[in-house]
């Protein structure tokens, strides 16, 4: 199973892609989509564009994003919300059902505790996927809510099996 995680950002949006063989996860891809300063719409639609290209260059099998927290800036929420949109969409158009965990749920994930700090989760990426050149903060928690999503959708899977 291949799988892209997402870290939405309008400035910078992460993105990571893993395969996942059992329990065995493999890197196969990581990086920042882009924007500079410019009107709403155009950096939507440079996010769009680029990660429509990234989708289609590894065709993964699921994606998962990070959830939006909401922060004292109204304002800086809602073009979060917007980048997330654009994260959900790409998937979305290719029939992807898209996975969503809380920023805990993610570190707790990876790290074993849902306060970690991004020092303590890059970190945990980097033991879970050896010789990994990451290309900053943004793909590093992307990496992270895609090993998040192969475990927690293993799990859920294992789960359906036996009740099923």
């Amino acid at each position: 199973m291949r799988v892209m995680g997402l870290d939405p950002g309008l400035r910078a949006l992460g993105w990571g892609v893993i395969d996942v063989s059992g329990s065995k996860l493999s890197h196969v891809a990581n990086g920042v989509c882009k924007t500079g300063n410019g009107d709403l719409g155009g950096r939507l639609v440079s996010l769009f564009d680029q990660l429509t290209e990234i989708w289609a260059r590894y065709l993964p099998d699921t994606a998962a994003v990070e959830q939006t927290f909401v922060n004292k800036d109204g304002a800086g929420t809602l073009k979060l919300g917007q980048a997330r949109g654009i994260a959900m969409l790409v998937p979305a158009r290719a029939g992807i059902v898209v996975g969503e965990y809380a920023p805990n749920a993610v570190k707790k994930a990876v790290v074993g505790v849902g306060h970690a700090d991004k020092r303590q989760v890059e970190h945990m990426v980097r033991m879970q996927l050896p010789g990994i050149e990451i290309a900053g903060p943004d793909a590093a928690d992307a990496l992270a809510v895609a090993i998040c999503h192969a475990h927690l959708a293993a799990t859920a899977a294992r789960i359906a099996r036996a009740v099923g």
